[in-house]
């Protein structure tokens, strides 16, 4: 028997409860494979402002790197919007990237042919899309030095720095062509090299690197043409890369092919082992949905595939992740739906129905 460590953060709104159902699955996978997980849980977000006056401890980073992997649900909500805060709940989430060394966030974007008419875009257009957008997680906007704002005679000011390193650039490029490898063989650099000298050298070095890697196609799209064709030709792009910014808001944009940030897993990965594998951090790309919490209504699936990406990315367990991600695509084919993707002849499940759903089909 195998056993690995995991840390589960389920944090605010709905996360407790999708964090529930991927707990669920996982444990029809010790028993079909043989594994033991062995679980250890910290608050987070805004339960652990609320708690510990922190949205991450250190004692929640020091049980993360003691662990093979982190399993995080979503942090957030109305209670702790206010702008001027000190702390924040998403110090939790930008903390433990930073204190694990996590630089490349890997969102898988797939349309399943059962949910095609569940996008508001066209089959026609929808069809064979299949795409992973690696997003750079620790540079850019959201770290750049100075960041502050202040008031003068003039009302009020802010400023926040777009800065990155031919370092950070070139190991997220690595990430993408490697990945491409095992995939359709194109890399789609997407920049903003027209305006900006960030850009400008983003896309030097991603064509340095490329040379690296002459049986992969790399192209060059900005990325406000970029966000034009992931509705346009959804279909022809295979890996995309690109910055902190751009990725965050090109992700949410992809999502909606797939029909709902329900249905999309994330990874946050760090240096490789020569195996491949080494400590990640999973979640949904979804929010914490405080106006549904509690009422059975939020969609598992996409934590139960960040939980599937775990197993195969850090723990280094393919067939498990296998199964887990054929035992989602039995559920949608045989047409069972949570509310955010309900459509006509769909069979209603809620939260927990959803996750026994994959469970049993994992142990069948």
């Amino acid at each position: 028997m195998s056993t690995f460590r995991i840390l589960l953060t389920p944090g605010d709104g709905i996360g407790p409860e999708v964090i529930e159902e991927a707990v669920k699955v996982l444990g029809a996978v010790e028993k079909r494979f043989g594994h033991e997980f062995r679980y250890e849980e910290e608050t987070i977000g805004g339960a652990a402002i609320d708690r510990y006056g922190v949205a991450l401890r250190p004692e929640t980073v020091a049980a993360a790197r003691q662990s093979q992997a982190v399993l995080f649900g979503a942090v957030g909500g109305p209670k702790w919007d206010d702008p001027r805060a000190a702390v924040r709940p998403e110090d939790a989430i930008l903390g433990l990237r930073k204190q694990l060394g996590l630089f490349a966030n890997l969102r898988p974007v797939r349309v399943h042919p059962a949910m095609i008419d569940q996008s508001t875009l066209k089959s026609g257009v929808l069809g064979g899309t299949d795409m992973v957008v690696i997003r750079e997680l620790t540079g850019g906007l959201y770290f750049g030095k100075p960041k502050r704002r202040w008031e003068n005679a003039s009302g009020r000011q802010a400023v926040d720095t777009l800065r990155y390193s031919e370092k950070e650039v070139a190991r997220v490029m690595h990430v993408a062509f490697q990945l491409a490898r095992g995939r359709r063989k194109k890399v789609t650099s997407v920049d903003k090299a027209n305006v900006l000298r960030t850009g400008q050298m983003w896309r030097e070095v991603a064509i340095e690197v490329g040379r690296q890697y002459p049986d992969i196609e790399l192209e060059h799209i900005l990325v406000d043409a970029c966000a034009m064709y992931l509705i346009r030709r959804p279909a022809s792009f295979d890996v995309i890369v690109t910055e902190n910014m751009f990725g965050d808001i090109l992700t949410d944009e992809a999502a909606m092919l797939a029909g709902s940030m329900g249905m999309m897993p994330s990874a946050s990965l760090g240096r490789r082992r020569k195996d491949g594998t080494g400590i990640g951090l999973y979640e949904p790309i979804h929010g914490s949905a405080p106006d549904i919490v509690g009422q059975r209504k939020a969609n598992p699936l996409a934590t139960i595939l960040s939980a599937a990406m775990m197993l195969r990315l850090s723990l280094g367990l393919e067939a498990e992740a296998a199964a887990i991600e054929a035992a989602v695509d039995a559920v949608i084919r045989d047409g069972y739906r949570t509310p955010d993707i309900e459509g006509p002849g769909a069979r209603p499940a809620d939260t927990a129905k959803m996750g026994s759903l994959v469970a049993e089909r994992l142990g069948a």
